[in-house]
Parts: structure tokens; C-alpha cells; sequence
């Protein structure tokens, strides 16, 4: 019986062993795979990025089964370390306001330091374009970071409401957060040369939805009399 039971412990420990060198060789492909898709594109296949890694494919195909699967892994890594800055911004504010403000700042300070990396990592594993996804319907690690997004939001806002299910708490979260990821995308997407830097953009997401557009929009000249 000791003999048996020594053994089960040193089976044990081999598997447990492995168990742990799987994970860490899993977290080096992954690492690989995000420098790889940084220098050559969302776009980039499976033996490029195995030959930027320095290996090949078979080796990743091993690990995350396809491309798929390569992108469900690399993406709950990023999203995992956008949500922590994002939500880390907004815990510092003291109004919804310039809590949104923090957090739309630091979402597009995340995205902007690799925006082929981000692009890859929102995309569907359809292939859909990140631009014509749903948020409301997202799945995965990009679904729970809105969803943790949304729920930052809506806290302070009911707080200041006063209650908790009116329409502009229940709906205008949401909202407001699909406006951030559509209008940060489009700026990620535009000429650096001309867009607004991180920050100023934040600032005008945040002016637009909390004060609207309408003190920025000029009066039509008036027609002439016939």
C-alpha cells in the first residue's frame, strides 16, 4: 500500500509538473503571438506569426487548437489588462462625469499603444469587423469588459439619480458606452496626423454625451426673400 500510495503522489507530481509547464509555455505563445500581430497586422496568418514566435505552426495549433482559438487566448489577455487600467481610472473620480472621462481616456491610451494587437482581439472570431459588432451581444472576455464597463458607469449614476430604474440609469449606460467604442475605434482607425490626442479626445466623448453637441453646432444662414 506504500508502494502504491508513493507512486499515485509521484504520478501526481509529474502531472501537476506539466500541468505547470503547459501554462507558462501557453503564456509565452501568447506573448509571442501579440509581438508577432503588434509588427505585422490583425490579418497576420498562423505561420507568420509561428515564424515571427520562432517555431511553428503545429506548435500553436497544439496550444489553442486554430487561429480561433489563438485569438480567444490573446484576447481575454488584453482585455483582462485593459479592464483592470479602465475600471483602476474610473475608481478615482468623484462624479460620473470625470469618472467617465478617466476611463474613456485610459481605453483609448490602451488601445492606441498597439492598435493591430486591439484590432485583432475585438474582432469576432467570425471575422467580423469590430465596427458592425453589437456590444449588447458581445461574448467572451470582450463581452464581460463592457459589461463590467456599463455596471462602473451605472453605480454613480444611480447614486446621483437617486433611484436606480429610471430610463436614463437603466439605458443611458449602455448607450454611452457604445458611443465610446464606436467613436474610439473610428478615432484609433483615423490619420494620427490629424486626430486629436488620447486625452482630448476623452474630453469630447465625455462633453458630448454628457452635454450634447448642441453648443458646437453653428445656426443655418438665413435664406434670402424672394
Amino acid at each position: 500500500m506504500v508502494h502504491m500510495d508513493g507512486g499515485a503522489e509521484a504520478v501526481d507530481g509529474r502531472s501537476a509538473r506539466w500541468a505547470t509547464h503547459r501554462e507558462q509555455r501557453r503564456r509565452e505563445l501568447i506573448k509571442a503571438a501579440r509581438l508577432a500581430i503588434h509588427k505585422l497586422g490583425p490579418d497576420a496568418s498562423m505561420d507568420d506569426v509561428a515564424a515571427a514566435a520562432g517555431t511553428s505552426k503545429s506548435v500553436f495549433y497544439r496550444y489553442f487548437g486554430d487561429k480561433a482559438g489563438l485569438q480567444q487566448a490573446l484576447g481575454e489577455m488584453v482585455i483582462r489588462r485593459m479592464q483592470e487600467k479602465v475600471l483602476a481610472a474610473g475608481q478615482t473620480a468623484k462624479t460620473p462625469e470625470q469618472g467617465l472621462n478617466s476611463m474613456v481616456s485610459a481605453y483609448l491610451t490602451m488601445a492606441q499603444t498597439s492598435p493591430n494587437v486591439y484590432v485583432f482581439a475585438t474582432q469576432s472570431l467570425t471575422g467580423e469587423s469590430m465596427f458592425t459588432q453589437d456590444i449588447t451581444h458581445a461574448t467572451g472576455a470582450l463581452g464581460n469588459f463592457f459589461d463590467a464597463i456599463i455596471s462602473m458607469v451605472s453605480s454613480p449614476l444611480g447614486e446621483h439619480l437617486g433611484r436606480a430604474d429610471t430610463a436614463l440609469a437603466l439605458y443611458w449606460p449602455t448607450a454611452a458606452i457604445g458611443m465610446v467604442r464606436t467613436a474610439g475605434e473610428l478615432w484609433l482607425t483615423s490619420d494620427p496626423s490629424t486626430r486629436p490626442d488620447a486625452e482630448t479626445m476623452a474630453q469630447n466623448i465625455t462633453r458630448w454625451l454628457f452635454n450634447g453637441i448642441s453648443s458646437e453646432l453653428t445656426a443655418p444662414e438665413k435664406r434670402g426673400t424672394r
